[in-house]
């Protein structure tokens, strides 16, 4: 069974994900954490992926679409929730294609709503370890000392992309790229509007839910 979780940036994805990992039998999948184990593995197509990576480049999808069906072929006896792809039409197609050929089915896209200024909100105030990547922020969940991690006391930090400033442009991006798959997967009548605002538990239930009516 396989899921795809959609969203814009801080709708909450990456924290559904978490409670799925750890509630159900559904494995996080996003291609960022792929294409790390292609890279690490030194895989052709791993190899590939990071000159484009560290030329600060888009992976085009054509390798991100044979990564991507890699991992579906060695893993799809498993229940995979999807993050972080498709984003975009072409490799949405291509999605279906490699669903088909492998003999899978997506159950059902989940697009968690949340306003503009909600997201702002919650990612211009997260602060990350430099070290070690533990995620704080600073309206409910400080480090015991400020600025250090609770757990390798590192600094903790603000990245670049979480400054007000980026995250509008980011916004941008994904209107322009990943909203046109909503209605792709609304004309295949698979897609269900969650509300991102919840915590991620009564987003789990909620999910789950209407998996158990798919079925």
């Amino acid at each position: 069974m396989i899921i795809l979780v959609f969203g814009k940036p801080g709708s909450g994805k990456g924290s559904v994900a978490e409670v799925f990992s750890e509630r159900s039998s559904f494995k996080h999948v996003s291609t960022g954490n792929i294409f790390r184990k292609e890279i690490a593995e030194k895989t052709e197509l791993g190899l590939l992926a990071d000159s484009y990576i560290k030329g600060g480049n888009l992976v085009p999808d054509e390798i991100t679409n044979s990564i991507v069906e890699n991992y579906l072929k060695a893993n799809g006896k498993e229940d995979l929730l999807l993050d972080g792809y498709p984003r975009t039409i072409p490799q949405a197609i291509f999605l279906d294609e490699a669903v088909k050929r492998h003999n899978l089915k997506i159950m059902g896209v989940f697009d968690l709503e949340c306003e503009d200024s909600l997201v702002i909100e919650r990612l211009s105030s997260r602060r990350v370890c430099s070290e070690c990547g533990a995620i704080y922020n600073t309206r409910n969940h400080n480090p015991k000392i400020p600025g250090v991690c609770d757990e390798c006391h590192s600094p903790v930090i603000q990245r670049k992309d979480d400054s007000v400033e980026s995250i509008t442009n980011r916004l941008k991006v994904y209107e322009r790229d990943t909203e046109p798959l909503i209605n792709y997967y609304k004309e295949r009548k698979l897609l269900y509007k969650v509300d991102g605002r919840a915590d991620s538990d009564v987003v789990f239930e909620e999910i789950t839910g209407i998996l158990a009516k798919c079925n």
